[in-house]
């Protein structure tokens, strides 16, 4: 069936010459389903009214909640979601991408509910953080999946990147929408009706997820990608099963590879409103912002890793980054608003671009059919990123500023290049790879 329960969209089962619009139909539902999950990018808009005592005592709440209280529901949100991807994989990849969706939408929509109604600590940490983090692990692990059965290597970075660009963008919409509804309404009614519609909108586009049927092959690329790619050997066509993916040296410098990324990125995303803060009074045209090139650079490095490489594409967004983060230092003591935007704005791309390019690696280096539980292993290394944030405020703390959090965040990027110069496919030896 084309829509419903079932795993496979009936009768596209033969080879195609170019993309059929069922396989856009997927990518336009996981696209949907990541900007309802993609919320979390903007915790920092009810982070601000959450520590507001006056506000929360007027509308019903026991009382503020201290910064690191307020803090801590992404922080398990982003924990959970992280070790989730992994079941999560499991589920896309045995019982198809609409079960995963299925499971993500019910947890999304009560647990949103949850934390709006029952007005307290405890109801944010079980709703937000730990039914929100379930959501986003299994849900998220539908999209990419079902993308990448349609698809062919030459076509991978833009169209995994254009399917998990709705989770960065997310921001750019709900910021804007959240303050409306907590200033308009109540902060309550931002979880709740956000809940209700995100239950409904994530349950009706997972029933759109669908696989292509046993025999369908994707688009061919051109010859002279073909010709190209085959001299760099840089997509297996072996199906590896995660006990011997584990095994190489590759999947732990993708792990790695994801995490250095991640955390420079995560950096600017949970600091940046403070640092520009005397420059930019209105944070939430920052995260706004920042959710637009969060987006666009999952679908742009998606595309230009199409053609010039992932391992190029990574080295050029890495050194972009690292360039960023040891300048921003002076941008921010010079109070150069223009400069200290855009350098925002660049490692916001980058952030994003390292979400198109990891799910692409690990279908060039491991193959299609297991791609929902390999891609969710790799994905630790995003939720190993997560520690930079932390740092990078004790850093603040100490010191008064986070010109050190910057330079380690930089340092670390530049590791990152030197892994991405010696990371290449693994050859898959004789007889392993292939299974269930």
């Amino acid at each position: 069936m084309t829509i419903g329960f079932g795993k496979y969209a009936v009768g596209y089962n033969q080879p195609v010459d170019k993309l059929p619009g069922r396989a856009w139909l997927t990518i336009a539902a996981g696209t949907t389903i990541n900007l309802c999950l993609g919320c979390l990018y903007a915790w920092s808009v009810w982070l601000k009214y959450l520590t507001d005592e006056s506000y929360m005592l007027a509308h019903g709440w026991a009382g503020a909640l201290t910064a690191e209280q307020a803090s801590n529901p992404k922080s398990l949100c982003i924990l959970i979601f992280a070790l989730l991807m992994i079941p999560g994989g499991k589920i896309q990849d045995k019982y198809g991408p609409t079960a995963s969706a299925t499971i993500g939408a019910l947890f999304m929509g009560l647990g949103m509910i949850i934390a709006g109604t029952s007005k307290s600590y405890a109801g944010l940490l079980w709703g937000f953080g730990i039914g929100g983090g379930i959501a986003m692990g299994v849900a998220y692990a539908a999209p990419v999946p079902a993308t990448g059965k349609w698809v062919g290597p030459h076509q991978r970075g833009f169209t995994l990147g254009l399917t998990v660009a709705g989770y960065g963008g997310a921001a750019f919409y709900v910021s804007p929408l959240i303050k409306w509804m907590i200033v308009n309404q109540s902060l309550s009614s931002s979880f709740t009706v956000l809940g209700v519609a995100y239950l409904i909108v994530i349950f009706l586009c997972g029933l759109l997820l669908k696989w292509p049927e046993p025999g369908y092959v994707a688009p061919p690329p051109p010859e002279a990608w073909t010709q190209a790619q085959a001299a760099k050997g840089t997509s297996t066509t072996v199906d590896w099963v995660a006990g011997d993916m584990i095994k190489t040296w590759q999947f732990y410098a993708l792990v790695l590879m994801f995490c250095l990324n991640t955390q420079a990125g995560l950096l600017i995303i949970g600091h940046a409103a403070k640092f520009i803060k005397p420059m930019l009074a209105s944070g939430f045209i920052l995260v706004s912002a920042g959710g637009a090139l969060n987006a666009l650079g999952r679908v742009g490095t998606g595309k230009y890793s199409d053609i010039i490489g992932r391992d190029k594409a990574y080295i050029v967004n890495a050194a972009a980054a690292a360039v960023c983060m040891f300048a921003l230092p002076s941008v921010i003591a010079a109070k150069s608003l223009f400069l200290a935007f855009l350098f925002c704005m660049i490692a916001y791309w980058v952030y994003g671009g390292g979400l198109a390019l990891m799910p692409s690696y690990t279908l060039d280096f491991f193959g299609p059919k297991n791609l929902g539980f390999n891609y969710g292993l790799v994905f630790i290394g995003w939720g190993m990123g997560a520690f930079m944030p932390k740092l990078g405020g004790w850093i603040r703390d100490v010191t008064g500023h986070y010109d050190g959090a910057f330079y380690v965040a930089g340092g670390l990027l530049i590791l990152a290049i030197l892994i991405a110069l010696v990371t290449k496919r693994p050859m898959a030896r004789s007889g392993a790879g292939v299974g269930t």
